[in-house]
């Protein structure tokens, strides 16, 4: 459990400076040619690398004395060679004997730093004894991967790559699950004060560099500057990946405001699976930027919602957007619910209450969409001018919802407190009935939608993820289908215009996109987060520039 003990260890100064944290971003070259690699060099340190990592086992031909002192002599950086093995996840398969001569050579004409295995790392270490320059640090490193063992395994190899000589530890372990980050973090953060931890009580004082693999060890690369990690990794462009799911170096800076991270940001995200196509790190990094919020805002690719909140239990973890398909679920991790995400039966918003900790759950997804629905009607061709005492647009209409999940719960209420009346369509028919019976409703199958009886004014919101990258060619729906509406509405924003919201506006309907639904939601969840109120024409400005 990553727990107030370790964040509390952290609480050093360093807040009021510009930059708040002194980790390391590190771009790898990866380059097959030394002109390349001298290329990227460049380009990295115009992105705002601290330090750049030589990659020789990508070099398709290498020259060690004349290819090694150019890269030193050109690289506008410090720089830190490595010559990874095949047998750790490498290019290298040659003679071991060659390649670790390749780096006592890197360091003897000035590297500041070389990264070897533990494998080899008291053989390599022994061998430059007395010679080693004082600037050079020896980074030793361990990569698993198969899976992030035990704290207290962790801990141990730790001990035992410390016991090597190392001057940095490195250790990369794969995620299975997103809590794996935390024994991560644990290290790294007893890796600078003691914790008091008993399994950890052997490790000593090191600088660590801690990194999980895989989409689900994303918040490692970017919590790294808040939990005092060493250094952390930025590609320097899409798809010069050299580790999984590792963001690029703009993203880090730009995006995650990496700089800014500090012992004290507090660390929000979206919890979803899938979870890559949220824009919701774009917006809330940059408005919290803009107002002078001390946040992050992540990605969370969570499978267990329950074992999530278990694990992040800090006052650190202080907020979350809740996504498919954990709405439902969410709700009953909450300490207290809000009544009307209470009455809908789903949550997509959960605030750790910062006078004790608790979770408290609400749910914004409703107010979002119907705003933006009824907005869409009042310049509707076909608005049937249906209000009635209620004043909502939607009073005395047919809603169909595609969908049983928590956002149909939410557009379900939403609507039926406007006066709608609901029609719940799904492709599986029981929980149609189900939500159908929940809300007060009628309910058909997806497969038998097409077949509805027309009437004016009639609305469709698809609340699911059909249609959403990658598999933008799927729609829940015919086109010819979409004829008997007035209003079309898709949850999905990503993209922003979907096929089912294409071919609704090329029949003549109105169409509202999730976009809408988005930036509407937001603003609540914003305020809850920050206690600010929600700088509207930023949030709308923002996502203009992001879709």
């Amino acid at each position: 459990m990553l727990s107030s003990s370790c964040s509390d260890a952290l609480k050093v100064g360093g807040e009021g400076m510009m930059r708040r944290n002194s980790t390391l971003v590190c771009v790898p070259i990866m380059a097959e040619s030394v002109g390349e690699m001298v290329t990227d060099m460049g380009k990295a340190k115009g992105l705002g690398a601290d330090v750049v990592e030589i990659r020789l086992d990508y070099l398709k031909t290498f020259n060690h004395n004349e290819d090694l002192k150019r890269l030193v002599k050109e690289c506008p950086l410090p720089t830190l060679f490595s010559y990874r093995p095949k047998w750790e996840g490498g290019q290298y398969d040659g003679d071991e004997q060659n390649r670790l001569d390749a780096l006592r050579l890197a360091m003897d004409l000035g590297a500041d730093y070389v990264d070897v295995e533990l494998q080899v790392a008291r053989e390599f270490i022994s061998s430059i004894e007395g010679k080693k320059p004082e600037r050079l640090k020896v980074i030793v490193s361990s990569y698993n991967f198969e899976e992030t063992p035990s704290v207290e395994s962790i801990g141990n190899l730790v001990a035992a790559m410390q016991a090597t000589g190392a001057d940095i530890v490195k250790i990369a372990t794969t995620c299975l699950d997103i809590t794996d980050v935390a024994r991560t973090f644990q290290i790294a953060v007893h890796s600078q004060v003691p914790s008091g931890c008993e399994e950890l009580a052997h490790v000593g004082k090191v600088p660590l560099i801690g990194l999980g693999l895989g989409e689900r060890g994303l918040i490692s690369r970017i919590l790294s500057a808040k939990f005092g990690g060493y250094l952390t990794y930025g590609m320097l462009e899409p798809g010069t990946v050299s580790a999984p799911s590792q963001p690029t170096i703009k993203d880090l800076i730009h995006l995650y405001n990496f700089r800014q991270i500090g012992p004290y940001t507090k660390v929000f995200g979206v919890i979803s699976k899938p979870v890559s196509h949220s824009k919701s790190p774009k917006l809330y990094n940059e408005v919290f930027k803009s107002v002078g919020f001390d946040g992050v805002y992540a990605h969370l690719l969570v499978d267990d919602i329950q074992k999530f909140f278990q694990t992040y239990s800090s006052m650190d973890f202080a907020g979350f957007s809740v996504g498919i398909p954990h709405k439902e679920a969410a709700l009953m991790c909450c300490d207290e619910v809000d009544p009307v995400a209470k009455s809908i039966g789903a949550i997509n918003c959960i605030i750790r209450r910062p006078a004790d900790g608790k979770l408290f759950g609400f749910n914004t997804d409703y107010v979002g969409a119907i705003s933006a629905i009824e907005e869409g009607l009042k310049g509707s061709h076909n608005n049937s001018g249906k209000n009635t005492t209620s004043g909502s647009a939607l009073a005395g209409r047919l809603f169909v919802v595609i969908g049983a999940g928590g956002a149909s719960k939410a557009l379900a209420y939403g609507a039926k407190q406007r006066g709608a009346r609901l029609v719940i369509a799904n492709r599986t028919y029981d929980r149609a009935r189900e939500l159908a019976d929940i809300v007060g409703g009628d309910a058909l199958s997806l497969d038998d939608l097409p077949n509805i009886r027309p009437e004016d004014g009639m609305i469709l919101a698809n609340t699911t993820s059909i249609g959403m990258q990658p598999k933008v060619d799927d729609t829940p729906i015919s086109k010819h289908a979409l004829r008997s509406y007035s209003l079309v509405f898709d949850a999905i924003y990503t993209p922003r215009v979907t096929r089912l919201l294409r071919e609704a506006a090329e029949c003549g309907v109105t169409v509202v996109s999730g976009l809408e639904m988005f930036i509407g939601q937001a603003y609540e969840q914003f305020e809850k987060f920050t206690g600010l109120p929600a700088p509207k024409e930023l949030f709308r400005k923002v996502m203009e520039n992001h879709s």
